[in-house]
C-alpha cells in the first residue's frame, strides 16, 4: 500500500510538472557518456543534445560518447526465447568495467529500464533486480569520480500492452524518488513523453511516438532531448516542437546538427568494437585511433560552422 501511495503522488507531481529538478553541468566536465540500450544507441537523442550544447554553448567543449548496446539491461533479465533463442539479453555488468576504463567520463547518463522487466507484467522479484542493477551501476560510475544522471525509461505503449506500459510508470515513479531518498540526480523524460502522446490522441486516436511500443522516431528522441535538456537548465527548448526549431537560432544549425549526427554515427560503432560486448549482430567500428581522426575532420568542419 505504501508502494501504490507514492507511487500515485508521484504520477501527480509529473503530470502537474512541479517535482522536475535540474541539474547543471560543472564547469570541470569534458567527457560525457551515454549508456542505454537500443534506444540509446540508436543515438538520435544523444545527438539532438550535443549538437544544442555546442550551438548554445560554443565555449564549452564536451566530448559526447554513446555506448548505447541494443537488447541490453542492467538487471541481468532475459527472456525465454530472446531473439528466437539466439542468445540472451547483454547485461550491463559484463561490460561496464571496460567501458568506464577506456572511455573515463566525467558525467555520466544512464537510461535503463526500457528491457529491464523483460516484456512480462510487474513482479517484486524483477523489480528488485532492476533496482539492484541501478544501485549497482551509480556505485561503480561515482567510484570512478565521475557524476552520474539517471535517466527514467521512455513509455512503452499500453496499446501494445497495458501491463508493461505499467511496470515502466513503476520502475520510472522509483527512480524519480531516488531524487528524495538517495540525493541522486534524476532526469525525467518518461512522464513528459507519456503526457504528450496523450495529448495528442485526444486530436488523433491513432498518433503513435513509437510504431512497435518501445522505439521511437525522431519526433520522440526529440521529446527525450527536450525533457534531458530542461533537465540541464536549458529553458530556451521549453516551445520547440522538434529539434530543427531548436537549432534555428543559429544560421548553422541544421548543418552542424547534420555533422553531430554523422560523427556520432561513426564513434559509437568504433566505442562499441573497442570496449568489447557479447552481443551478436552489431556492425564492427572502426580502429579507435581511425574513427577519433575522422572525428576531429567533422568537428574542424563543425568549428568552421560555428564561427
Amino acid at each position: 500500500m505504501a508502494r501504490l501511495l507514492l507511487f500515485v503522488i508521484l504520477i501527480s507531481l509529473q503530470f502537474s510538472g512541479n517535482s522536475q529538478s535540474s541539474y547543471h553541468i560543472p564547469d570541470s566536465v569534458k567527457r560525457i557518456l551515454f549508456l542505454g540500450n537500443s534506444i540509446t544507441y540508436s543515438g538520435q537523442y544523444v545527438a539532438y543534445i550535443e549538437a544544442y550544447l555546442k550551438l548554445k554553448h560554443p565555449g564549452r567543449h564536451y566530448e559526447f560518447m554513446n555506448v548505447g548496446l541494443p537488447s541490453e539491461t542492467v538487471s541481468g533479465l532475459s527472456e525465454d526465447g530472446h531473439a528466437d533463442g539466439k542468445f540472451p539479453r547483454p547485461d550491463l555488468h559484463e561490460r561496464l568495467g571496460r567501458v568506464l576504463d577506456q572511455t573515463r567520463p566525467d558525467l555520466v547518463f544512464a537510461c535503463y529500464g526500457m528491457n529491464d522487466g523483460i516484456y512480462l507484467p510487474f513482479s517484486d522479484e524483477r523489480f528488485s533486480k532492476y533496482k539492484d542493477g541501478i544501485y549497482w551501476l551509480h556505485n561503480e560510475v561515482t567510484k570512478t569520480g565521475a557524476a552520474i544522471v539517471h535517466v527514467t525509461p521512455p513509455l512503452f505503449d499500453e496499446r501494445k500492452g497495458e501491463a508493461y506500459s505499467n511496470v515502466l510508470d513503476i520502475y520510472s515513479a522509483w527512480l524519480i524518488s531516488c531524487r528524495y531518498t538517495n540525493s541522486w540526480n534524476v532526469a525525467d523524460l518518461h512522464w513528459p513523453m507519456k503526457k504528450y502522446l496523450e495529448d495528442k490522441r485526444l486530436a488523433d486516436t491513432s498518433f503513435v511516438l513509437a510504431k512497435d511500443g518501445v522505439h521511437p522516431g525522431d519526433l520522440g528522441h526529440w521529446l527525450m532531448a527536450k525533457a534531458i535538456l530542461l533537465y540541464l537548465g536549458e529553458k530556451d527548448v521549453q516551445n520547440a516542437p522538434d529539434v530543427q526549431s531548436a537549432v534555428a537560432f543559429h544560421p548553422n544549425g541544421e548543418k552542424i546538427l547534420s555533422l553531430v549526427k554523422e560523427r556520432s554515427a561513426l564513434m559509437k560503432d568504433a566505442w562499441l568494437t573497442s570496449t568489447g560486448h557479447k552481443r551478436p549482430g552489431m556492425k564492427t567500428g572502426l580502429p579507435l585511433p581511425e574513427a577519433k581522426r575522422r572525428a576531429d575532420e567533422i568537428e574542424n568542419q563543425i568549428k568552421l560552422l560555428l564561427n
